[in-house]
């Protein structure tokens, strides 16, 4: 057991010894590189064989979720028709530790005839790959962490490191967002977050508790238990909201000894609180927080009750 601990921690130092040089690397070529994403009309094609394929696949997905359109070529089908996918617009991301992947010598003369400007992720700085691109970022390395010297390790990972500082510099000169970011992630837990409105998860019709404001409890407890939102909106003749009638005002009117024929209007809580449709459903969930409350009736621009919500509405959109 302690000679695999010793490996696994062999390997970590190797990587993190051959990554730590990268950053004293980043020069006028990261520039370049950076600039031709920001400036290309197209697309980010990215392509690379093997080991360096798996990594461009992460590459290409990152910059995709950060603002730079871009999608992965694989180099073998992009000589069989997918070259097709290429236009005069786009900006090419190549990448090849020796800079000497066959295929590329095929693609790179028709990338060249197309004008399109490459950027070149390698170790190999006198390769074909490098000589031919516009801008070369530089992944070279003294030992892969492999003791054989054969499985890519250190190389992918500087590869990969390369990936993630270019797409992060890119998006953060772009001004890239979370409302942006979530736009490409809509199902996941951020995109619940920031793209959803309190008129996207509310309960609307008769699924809204309400009652007028002559009810009696006996009315409005009817009301409350028929729709299990834990609040009822108590509403004039023009929808407008007057008072919310909750468990919480339930309970304390029997401790209270007072009865079920009671009129609304004495045990409901004026005016309560209430969220506008309009509301980010994060910022509704930060007024539940806030207040230590779990509904609120939902209401229009113009006052009038639109909707119900509380925080299982919420967390059953995701947002939490």
């Amino acid at each position: 057991m302690d000679k695999l601990l010793q490996y696994g921690r062999e390997l970590l130092e190797l990587e993190l010894y051959e990554a730590h040089k990268l950053p004293q690397r980043l020069g006028k070529d990261f520039i370049k590189a950076c600039q031709l994403i920001l400036a290309t009309k197209g697309k980010v094609v990215v392509s690379g064989i093997g080991k360096s394929g798996h990594i461009g696949k992460k590459i290409a997905a990152s910059l995709a979720s950060t603002g730079s359109p871009a999608f992965f070529m694989h180099p073998s089908e992009a000589l069989h028709g997918d070259l097709g996918m290429v236009t005069a617009n786009d900006v090419a991301i190549l990448i090849s530790y020796s800079g000497r992947a066959k295929e590329f010598s095929f693609i790179l003369p028709i990338l060249a005839a197309m004008n399109i400007p490459v950027i070149a992720i390698t170790g190999g700085l006198d390769s074909p790959l490098a000589k031919s691109a516009q801008a070369v970022l530089d992944i070279s390395i003294e030992k892969e962490a492999c003791p054989m010297g054969l499985a890519p390790t250190s190389s992918s990972t500087n590869t990969l490191l390369m990936g993630d500082a270019l797409a992060i510099a890119v998006m953060r000169a772009r001004g890239f967002k979370e409302e942006d970011f979530a736009r490409s992630h809509p199902a996941g837990s951020l995109g619940a977050k920031l793209l959803n409105h309190v008129k996207d998860v509310m309960r609307t019709g008769d699924l809204i508790p309400k009652v007028p404001q002559t009810a009696t409890v006996l009315e409005a407890m009817l009301e409350l238990s028929r729709t299990g939102v834990g609040l009822v909106a108590v509403c004039n003749d023009n929808n407008k909201i007057i008072g919310v009638f909750t468990d919480g005002d339930l309970r304390r009117l029997l401790l209270k000894n007072g009865t079920l024929q009671d009129c609304i209007m004495d045990v409901m809580t004026s005016p309560g609180y209430r969220v506008p449709e309009n509301w980010k459903a994060v910022e509704a969930l930060k007024l539940f927080n806030d207040h230590n409350i779990t509904a609120a009736p939902v209401v229009n621009s113009e006052g009038e009750l639109v909707g119900a919500l509380n925080i299982h509405d919420l967390h059953q959109a995701g947002i939490s």
